[in-house]
């Protein structure tokens, strides 16, 4: 199902580049660009929202319910461009989307929050949707490029 909205994108691939240039004029300009999408993952339905501002993004994840889930925070942290995960909501005995958080300030190069609430102790589901949600990040265009090796 293909739906539109102003504040929000959906569609085809064709639709998919004209909204990720869309979507990352409007966050650099100081906008804010939400995208809604729902995928079948592992035989789960999973929900995602991805809320880009200028130099942040706010990823929710949900499955049976439209719960907020646990809720972490993760930025670039200096001097030796390592990634701090604090937890901001949730219990510290489990750490689903904790993991996605980190890897997605690695790969992006900016601060995100990511609440997540998927089914506990299925590690499979939870990188699964982590796959999508960055397949979806990259058509939007908030991937940083990878660095060449020097070999390359």
């Amino acid at each position: 199902m293909n739906m539109s909205s102003p504040s929000s994108s959906f569609g085809k691939a064709s639709d998919s580049e004209a909204a990720s240039k869309s979507a990352a004029a409007s966050a650099a300009s100081g906008g804010v660009q939400v995208t809604t999408f729902t995928e079948l993952v592992d035989e789960v339905t999973l929900h995602f929202q991805i809320i880009h501002l200028a130099k942040q993004i706010y990823v929710w994840i949900g499955s049976d319910s439209a719960k907020l889930g646990n809720l972490y925070a993760a930025a670039p942290t200096r001097p030796n461009n390592s990634v701090s995960v604090t937890s901001i909501l949730g219990g510290a005995s489990d750490n689903t989307g904790s993991g996605i958080a980190r890897r997605l300030v690695l790969k992006t190069g900016l601060n995100i929050i990511v609440a997540c609430n998927i089914p506990k102790n299925n590690p499979m589901l939870e990188a699964n949707a982590e796959k999508k949600l960055m397949e979806k990040l990259i058509t939007l265009g908030y991937s940083r490029p990878k660095s060449r090796s020097p070999g390359a």
